[in-house]
């Protein structure tokens, strides 16, 4: 909604009162329409289907469909809380309440993947290999020793993993290009206008990651009205289609079209020397693999932070607009707005595809190698980037408090 909306598809003055909660009813449908479509698919076609055939609550027998329709309600109505929740925090708190609950997820799979007491956790792993000889390192100069302390129960791989795609976008998020800003008719109030190396932010990244999962949706349909969905390649109108895709036991492509264009989450489905690669493909389509999803994430990513940019009201002409009404100018150039937006188009556009490369190339490198809870990529990086955006909003807001003529530059007024 708020795409179509910055793209003038709607037809709707968001300036209008009546046209804001006309928008705002719809999006709020549209969110229950998106969440039943969502779940409908998730428990009766998808990995959320039931383990069990009988269910007992309180005296009542559930069988088949009833647990299914059970499990369905049970989503629908967590998307509804979902929603009212981020109504709550929008209004009355700081930040996105959808931001705060990607925040929650993300930080309780991250602490439950330090201190659970399980071969999962990390100082547990690290228990048992300093003071007990559940695990077997060996000699630390050996290669299974390496392999243990690296890529095994040592997990320090996925431990760099995650401190190095903290540091980088926290240092990402604090580099910017600052334009000087000086007000047309208050002498000596000055600012700086920053573009961002990440300017589109992380956001694009769900789209690419939502189209990606959009294309393994279809070959997963496809795919279960097989025979009896057994593992196979996919059968079409009685003939079997290898090239389209083959299907492992658990639901998951091990060839053809939708094994190559399927993300790679997890260091085990490319790292095909530790022979735990599912379906065990040669090493050239493992490559091909990493090369598709390396450049449909950093190109895809590069392309849905423009158009996230232009159709957010962030680019080059509508940040000129802003700027021109806020009574603010920039020193040296006419207080004219194209000649504003000639200026920020000298920036906005090449940061925003550089920030957009760059977090599609952050994303696919946390989920090669692995981070500490199995975070995927695009979570931790949405995770980080939410944070320091929460706090810069919480600056933001005390440096209004202080400086009340802040309050028109940002659209308070």
């Amino acid at each position: 909604m708020q795409l179509l909306g910055g793209a003038n598809l709607l037809g709707l003055d968001t300036d209008d009162p009546r046209d804001q909660v006309l928008y705002q009813g719809l999006q709020k449908l549209l969110v229950i329409v998106m969440t039943a479509l969502t779940a409908l698919p998730m428990v009766f076609a998808g990995g959320f289907l039931p383990t069990v055939d009988q269910l007992a609550i309180g005296g009542f027998e559930f069988v088949g469909t009833q647990i299914q329709m059970l499990m369905f309600l049970q989503i629908f109505a967590g998307g509804i809380l979902i929603l009212y929740m981020d109504e709550v925090v929008s209004k009355w708190g700081v930040g996105s309440g959808i931001g705060l609950f990607i925040i929650a997820g993300v930080s309780q799979r991250l602490v439950t993947g330090f201190i659970s007491p399980s071969p999962e956790g990390f100082f547990y792993s690290w228990y048992q290999i300093i003071f007990t000889d559940d695990v077997v390192v060996g000699s630390v100069l050996t290669s299974d020793g390496l392999y243990t302390l690296i890529m095994g129960q040592g997990d320090l791989l996925a431990l760099f993993t995650t401190v190095l795609i903290f540091a980088v976008v926290v240092y990402a998020e604090s580099v910017r290009v600052e334009i000087p800003l000086s007000h047309a008719r208050v002498k000596g109030a000055r600012g700086r206008f920053p573009v961002k190396l990440i300017y589109a932010s992380v956001l694009p990244m769900i789209l690419v990651r939502a189209l990606q999962a959009n294309i393994q949706f279809i070959g997963t349909i496809l795919f279960t009205v097989g025979p009896d969905g057994e593992a196979g390649p996919i059968v079409l109108m009685g003939r079997e289609l290898p090239w389209l895709g083959v299907y492992a036991d658990g639901g998951q492509p091990v060839a053809g079209f939708f094994y190559y264009t399927a993300p790679i989450y997890n260091p085990t489905d490319w790292m095909w020397w530790t022979g735990e690669v599912a379906g065990d493909p040669e090493v050239w389509q493992i490559l091909i693999r990493i090369s598709i999803d390396l450049t449909f994430m950093v190109i895809g990513g590069a392309i849905f932070a423009i158009f996230w940019v232009e159709t957010t009201n962030m680019g080059p002409k509508a940040t000129a607009r802003q700027i021109q009404n806020s009574g603010m100018q920039i020193p040296g150039f006419r207080q004219n707005v194209g000649v504003i937006e000639k200026v920020m188009e000298r920036y906005i556009p090449q940061v925003t595809v550089i920030g957009g490369a760059l977090v599609g190339l952050l994303a696919v490198m946390a989920n090669m190698l692995g981070t500490i809870g199995a975070v995927t990529g695009t979570g931790l990086l949405l995770a980080v980037s939410i944070t320091y955006k929460l706090y810069e909003e919480i600056a933001e807001e005390q440096m209004m408090e202080m400086h009340p003529m802040m309050r028109q530059m940002f659209g308070k007024e």
